[in-house]
């Protein structure tokens, strides 16, 4: 009997230490494939066919790597990944984006919202391998760094409605050269207009598009100042149609026009 009761001790033990990895793709041959590559690796794999349902299993259960497809139907891939680093439980987590296309754009705009790799498909085996063990590895030593003496104890989820407009927030300013609406964001962020028009008042205390302006202008007020771009090239860079749109904005936050709030910048820069 106690042989039987170790050997059942142990396997659940070995359970319980396999790197947990969760997989986010909708196509189901791909999904198949890249699952029983994994598991054969010994990895303890869980899947998900679109963002949402990888979010919510990632709240649920959150793994020690995230495989996540860019393009997807409902919610794709960065929107999925907005989510997740706006949430206390389950930032951390490193994700690696799975892409069909090969285009810089891409990675980098997957880099600069949290993703730590990516994985171009078709897959090579020895390559998703490598990735895999690599930021596996690199989160453990970075969970033992931050590890105080004593047990850590796993961040909370936060209210989903705070996360929503944490990741809307996000989506605004890596955005803010687009032609940005509320349907689009409540869009890519799997929610609906009324839904985020409510936990923007709640948590950010302004509409949408009252946090959208301002963070427009504090761009402007960084390249006026940190640049030397003409004001028709700034107001390109933060979403406005023309120079005289932008100027009109500026003055009214800044009740000053763009170019003397540059030339009052550069004064102060070369007083003693």
């Amino acid at each position: 009997m106690c042989e039987k009761e170790c050997v059942i001790l142990a396997l659940t033990t070995t359970e319980q230490v396999r790197p947990g990895i969760l997989i986010v793709d909708d196509e189901r041959e791909e999904l198949r494939f890249l699952t029983d590559l994994l598991r054969r690796q010994l990895y303890h794999v869980r899947s998900a066919s679109d963002g949402m349902a990888g979010y919510q299993a990632a709240l649920a259960s959150p793994p020690d790597l995230i495989l996540l497809d860019v393009r997807m139907p409902g919610l794709d891939g960065f929107a999925a990944c907005r989510l997740l680093k706006a949430n206390p439980a389950t930032r951390a987590i490193p994700i690696i984006f799975l892409s069909s296309l090969d285009e810089p754009d891409e990675r980098v705009a997957g880099l600069a919202m949290g993703g730590v790799d990516f994985v171009a498909k078709p897959y090579h085996p020895a390559e998703v391998f490598a990735r895999v063990r690599i930021h596996l590895e690199l989160a453990g030593l970075r969970r033992a760094a931050a590890a105080a003496p004593a047990t850590a104890a796993a961040p909370s989820p936060h209210d989903p409605d705070e996360v929503v407009a944490a990741a809307a927030m996000r989506l605004i300013d890596d955005n803010l050269s687009a032609a940005l609406t509320l349907a689009g964001i409540a869009r890519s962020l799997g929610t609906h207009e009324k839904r985020l028009s409510q936990v923007f008042r709640r948590y950010v205390g302004m509409t949408v598009f009252g946090y959208l302006g301002a963070a427009r202008i504090r761009l402007g007020r960084h390249l006026l100042a940190d640049t030397d771009m003409s004001v028709q090239q700034i107001a390109e860079q933060t979403g406005f149609r023309s120079a005289a749109n932008f100027a009109t904005a500026f003055r009214e936050h800044v009740e000053v026009t763009p170019t003397a709030y540059r030339q009052a910048i550069r004064q102060q820069a070369v007083r003693p």
